[in-house]
């Protein structure tokens, strides 16, 4: 693997110092809070006079994970925009006791592109994916063994990873121990995500975070993984049914668990139908007593930026409302969508979920045109493009769940809708192929 800066000295639970750093990572925290800046170092290394098509990607952080390695082959200059209101899970016990945004689907999809090349790459990317056992002493014992660089994981991963990686996992346990009145319970965790909080946390960044992140797992130099909003703060999002019921926090909204920390298969969640069809999506207050307020965070201007110049958009499958939506309701967003000629292009999913019960193909499109035109929203920033302004291609999955209404979708002026070659999975029901599915994107770009 390609040489990684990292903290010297670092054998004793002691958190790591500014001025321990490797020159790399000796910035300040302010100075470290743009992708922009970083993703403009190393794209000189990347320079190509041969360059194959640019992407930004749309998606939360399960549904389009299954193509990443496929897409990898036809380019690696993709944007991957991702949502950080997630509140489920282990990521959700993070938020609770140490605050922040949710890194969970950050976290998932920086895995799914890091480096194989080589058995270190694959030891890190190990570490990193590892999650905890579901019982909280073993999970304890577990992590224990982890942060205190005991465990077999560590294996393979040599003298500057391990100290780069477990330095951070270090300072995430300190900053658990400061905080003695609320116990942190370890079952089902994720070390990427421990590792991600530490950095986050360490840097006061969570762009920092995914810079580091990136680094330590090799992530392809022209691939940016982008938080949909850059925030060091905790961020909540918000649903309004069209009965007019509000309900707060996407794990309710997508799939409630009860508190369990299991992983939950959306698909086959046995919670209850929504009471009503969902009119909208929006960020709510984390802070103060009025958490039923509506707040209007700024979109990540990274993500505007791609936005202008990449070749081809892309509404990944997966959660419409709860992971692709978050991204799309934020200003400035639909603005340069629908001002760009590019292909913009819809993964249509191949089941329905809680959230898009009874949905045809044209209510996804309009789902995503009324996001990006804020038509539920604050009429004085609201736009009025018809939805051949934000998708112009469909992508549908062979033989799967969701009708697809040829006729409404050329009313709303989609007439290219292409099938693509499917595969029955027993947990998720009909996916895209991914090689397939990567084949017509690469016709389309």
């Amino acid at each position: 693997m390609a040489e990684i800066c990292f903290f010297g000295g670092l054998v004793h639970h002691k958190a790591p110092s500014p001025s321990s750093l490797h020159p790399l990572f000796r910035s300040k925290p302010h100075h470290c809070n743009s992708t922009s800046h970083m993703a403009a170092s190393v794209s000189a290394e990347c320079h190509s006079s041969l360059e194959p098509p640019s992407l930004l990607v749309f998606s939360g952080g399960t549904g389009f994970n299954g193509v990443v390695e496929e897409l990898k082959k036809l380019t690696t200059r993709v944007a991957h925009v991702l949502p950080v209101s997630d509140d489920g899970g282990s990521t959700a016990e993070i938020v609770r006791v140490l605050g922040g945004p949710a890194v969970g689907d950050i976290r998932s999809r920086c895995l799914r592109l890091s480096d194989e090349s080589t058995s270190e790459a694959l030891a890190v990317r190990r570490l990193l994916g590892h999650r905890l056992p579901i019982d909280a002493h073993k999970a304890k014992k577990d992590w224990y063994d982890i942060v205190e660089g005991n465990h077999s994981l560590w294996d393979g991963v040599s003298g500057p990873y391990r100290e780069t990686i477990r330095a951070f996992l270090v300072y995430f346990q300190n900053e658990i121990l400061r905080r003695p009145n609320d116990t942190f319970c370890f079952s089902n965790g994720s070390i990427g995500n421990f590792f991600f909080a530490g950095a986050r946390i360490f840097f006061q960044s969570l762009d920092a975070a995914i810079f580091l992140f990136s680094r330590v797992s090799e992530i392809p130099c022209d691939s940016l993984v982008l938080p949909v909003i850059s925030t060091n703060d905790r961020l909540t999002l918000g649903c309004e049914l069209q009965d007019g019921t509000i309900i707060r926090g996407q794990n309710e909204i997508s799939h409630p668990t009860n508190g369990t920390m299991q992983t939950v298969d959306k698909r086959h969640c046995s919670t209850s139908d929504l009471p009503s069809k969902i009119k909208r999506v929006f960020y709510m207050s984390s802070e103060g007593n009025n958490l039923l307020h509506e707040v209007f965070p700024p979109v990540n201007p990274t993500v505007l930026e791609q936005l202008k110049t990449v070749d081809c958009i892309v509404y990944a499958m997966g959660s419409l409302f709860t992971s692709i939506c978050p991204s799309l309701v934020l200003l400035g967003v639909g603005e340069i969508i629908s001002s760009r000629s590019c292909r913009k292009v819809l993964l249509l999913n191949g089941s329905q979920d809680r959230e898009t019960s009874g949905f045809t193909a044209s209510c996804f499109v309009i789902a995503i045109a009324d996001a990006l035109n804020r038509t539920h929203g604050d009429p004085n920033i609201r736009l009025k493009n018809p939805p051949g302004y934000y998708i112009n291609t469909l992508l549908v999955p062979k033989d799967g769940e969701i009708a697809v209404d040829h006729k409404q979708l050329s009313e709303q002026g989609i007439d290219d809708v292409r099938v693509v070659e499917s595969v029955c999975d027993p947990k998720h029901g009909i996916l895209f192929n991914a090689s397939s599915l990567i084949s017509t994107l690469a016709g389309l770009v």
